[in-house]
């Protein structure tokens, strides 16, 4: 879809993150509704035309994704939802927001993603310790999920920049579309379900989870493994609570894999 029919089709707010890392529990303010325009700290500057050459992952489930290495760190807010994810527990309200710069991705498609991903009866609010609800840009929200350019990413998330990975960082949740469009290289399981294990591992980070280990060769994975660097033996699974009743886990730790270079 054309960047100016998705933009007016999404109905969305254009407005620039704030890039810091506020601490866990405090909710941040949206911006006011309307066209409000900052920087992400001073990150985005436009880059000479020469760095602007898209980078085009091809995604099987839907039209190319395309985008900059380097994005402009504006936003579109996709609206709020009524829906509610889970039955008990503390409410976490999120916000949605993709990059301006990236093209194949529709907003309110990408927003009825991750309310399927978050609400699905096989993840966080499984345990009944946490709600979800997607709320709109003019709402208070516990974190802010963004789909970001690889140089947005690195701002965003702080720390060492690597264009590769995703994050959270304080009320920052960070996916790369690089990883969104072109999951990692042996990952073993669809595109799909790789969106699946990023969305719900770096949410996870949000609600306190650390990283966690490999049970055993041939056991699923557990989500908080860092499965985009490596299996070590175990096979993809996307879930905290694969069969929606009991938390599935491994030994806390993670292992010193190597970050691949690039936003490839």
């Amino acid at each position: 879809m054309p960047k100016t029919a998705r933009r007016a089709a999404a109905v969305a707010v254009l407005a620039l993150a704030v890039a810091g890392c506020g601490g866990e529990r405090q909710p941040i303010a949206a911006p006011a509704a309307g066209p409000v325009r900052t920087a992400i700290g001073e990150a985005t500057s436009i880059p000479p035309p020469a760095e602007r050459e898209p980078v085009t992952q091809s995604a099987p489930v839907e039209a190319a994704i395309s985008f900059p290495r380097t994005g402009s760190g504006q936003w579109m807010f996709t609206p709020g939802s009524d829906e509610v994810a889970g039955k008990s527990g503390r409410l976490m309200r999120y916000r949605i927001a993709i990059e301006t710069d990236i093209d194949g991705v529709g907003p309110a498609e990408f927003a009825k993603d991750i309310r399927a991903i978050l609400g699905d009866p096989r993840g966080w609010t499984a345990g009944g310790q946490w709600r979800l609800q997607q709320v709109g840009p003019a709402d208070m929200a516990d974190f802010t999920l963004y789909l970001a350019t690889p140089a947005s990413r690195d701002k965003l998330c702080g720390g060492t920049p690597d264009s590769y990975t995703s994050c959270r960082n304080g009320s920052n949740v960070v996916l790369n579309v690089a990883r969104w469009a072109n999951a990692v290289p042996n990952y073993g399981a669809p595109l799909d379900v790789y969106r699946q294990y990023m969305v719900t591992h770096e949410t996870g980070h949000r609600l306190g989870q650390g990283h966690e280990l490999c049970p055993g060769p041939g056991k699923p994975a557990p989500v908080m493994e860092q499965q985009t660097l490596g299996l070590h033996g175990c096979v993809p699974n996307p879930w905290p609570f694969p069969d929606g009743a009991r938390e599935y886990a491994g030994p806390p730790g993670e292992y010193n894999d190597p970050i691949p270079a690039g936003d490839s």
